[in-house]
């Protein structure tokens, strides 16, 4: 383990079990007093099953000391992002409607976890539905973010971020759509992946709607973690069919396409469409700047060959298409009303999109699928002659709390005024196609907040994004504790 053993990652921890050097037990009382810590501050766990999850390392140590067979994660705590259903722990997913809900089955990707041997200890803050890029709900309140606790740790998995950037646990599962599992990694200077469109199984997360079994379209789930080698070890645990499938089909993911240093790797660190702030590219162009010294090849020239601002549009169409089934008729209707009320030939944003999408017809939303398959190409080809693709998380860095409504939110990006969802622009790049895209910390702004950089691989290609990413970690530094 590392000197600090709070920040010690997955790795290390599992190794020392191993070895005798600690106990389930002991790790599971660390991460309960580090819960009772550090959670008065930044709120980051909202259900807790202590004398579950002791009981559970107990046994973990029994089997341990008797020589019987083991999971590659056994005896390791862990928390879970509170979109996922878990069978003994609420699943609020920041809704007062759902204050209640006790789900009687665990989603299989948190099953596989524990098949493997993890120990759910609690289940972390989301806002409300898990639909915002910050962490507050009625429910449970804000989760601050531990590097300024004036600021959000980003969403909608930020409290699976604060508990891990605090060493509550080393790991942590989380859902993205719109950069849920990358935009909190940016902002609290961790590690996340978000698998390929379907390499992990997405049934029992939640959506707005009690019940909705809806297969997503978008939507993914996948590892959060301090170190990449976690990660690592996440997505051999984690990937796989959904359990309906299994009888006919099998994912064998291919090895990274080459070895770290030799990966051909395009870097589009800027565009109008949001450009990032002067501290977040000088942080970003640090980190090209070491892999170049390092002997890597780094194109800054090189772009997949589509409209970016089309690109980002197309993204909205189909994540809004996405969650409509999820709203509440009352809020469908409103949505409807809306829409005959927008001007057509007023400006497209984000904000002013989303009635006409929420509510478009089924012919459109095919058209938007198509314009999807032709993006598909572009990558396909782009990949041809490229192995990683090198952007921001984000433009900004960790923003302040903003509890007011979307709509009355904005951004400041290159001295103008935008929409505040404009700041997925980078994570949408990776959704729209499905592809795996990887985060890992590679510096502090000049304010000191973390910056991340997102390495976008080809479609099923997750373990040369992780190639990549463990050689950016390597160079970069990684994972630095926030300030006590």
């Amino acid at each position: 383990m590392t000197g600090n053993a709070t920040y010690s990652p997955a790795v290390d921890l599992l190794a020392a079990l191993a070895a005798g050097s600690v106990s389930s037990e002991q790790l599971l009382r660390r991460a309960l007093a580090r819960i009772e810590e550090i959670n008065p501050r930044f709120n980051a766990i909202v259900a807790l099953d202590a004398p579950g999850a002791l009981a559970r390392a107990r046994a973990a140590d029994q089997v341990r000391r008797a020589g019987l067979p083991r999971g590659p994660l056994h005896g390791l705590p862990i928390t879970v992002k509170d979109c996922f259903e878990v069978a003994g722990f609420p699943a609020v997913n920041g809704a007062p409607e759902w204050r209640d809900h006790r789900p009687e089955r665990t989603a299989p990707a948190v099953q596989r976890l524990v098949d493997a041997g993890a120990i759910v200890i609690g289940k972390s803050n989301v806002p409300l539905y898990a639909l915002d890029l910050q962490t507050f709900n009625e429910v449970f309140g804000t989760t601050r973010n531990p590097w300024d606790p004036a600021r959000t740790p980003g969403g909608s998995s930020g409290g699976a971020a604060v508990a891990l950037a605090t060493g509550v646990v080393p790991l942590e599962i989380g859902s993205d759509l719109a950069g849920s599992l990358r935009i909190p990694a940016h902002f609290t200077g961790l590690c996340s992946l978000k698998p390929g469109f379907g390499v992990v199984p997405t049934a029992g997360v939640l959506s707005p709607v009690r019940g909705d079994r809806r297969r997503p379209d978008l939507m993914v789930a996948g590892p959060m973690a301090r170190r990449v080698a976690d990660l690592r070890l996440a997505l051999d645990v984690l990937a796989g069919p959904e359990a309906r499938d299994a009888a006919g089909w099998r994912l064998a993911l291919p090895p990274a396409r080459d070895t770290a240093r030799r990966l051909r790797v395009a870097a589009w660190l800027d565009d109008a469409q949001c450009p990032p702030a002067p501290g977040v590219a000088a942080v970003l162009g640090r980190a090209v700047s070491a892999l170049r010294e390092a002997g890597v090849a780094v194109d800054e020239a090189a772009r997949p060959d589509f409209d970016p601002a089309a690109h980002f549009r197309c993204f909205f169409q189909l994540m809004y298409g996405e969650m409509s089934a999820g709203f509440p008729e009352p809020v469908f209707r409103a949505f409807a009303a809306a829409a005959r009320r927008v001007d057509p030939a007023a400006p497209w944003s984000p904000l002013a999109a989303m009635p006409a999408a929420v509510t478009q017809s089924h012919r459109e939303w095919l058209r938007a699928c198509e314009d999807r398959e032709r993006y598909r190409a572009a990558w396909e080809d782009f990949f041809c002659d490229h192995d990683i693709l090198m952007t921001p998380v984000a433009p900004v860095t960790a923003l302040p709390h903003d509890p007011r409504p979307f709509e009355q939110r904005s951004l400041s990006l290159g001295g103008r005024e935008v929409a505040y969802m404009q700041q997925v622009f980078w994570c949408a790049l990776a959704t729209v196609t499905g592809l795996p895209a990887v985060v890992v910390p590679v510096g502090l702004d000049p304010q000191g907040l973390p910056v991340g950089v997102q390495l976008i691989a080809p479609h099923l290609h997750e373990y040369t994004a992780l190639e990549c990413a463990a050689l950016v970690e390597e160079l970069c530094g990684g994972f630095r504790p926030p300030p006590e």
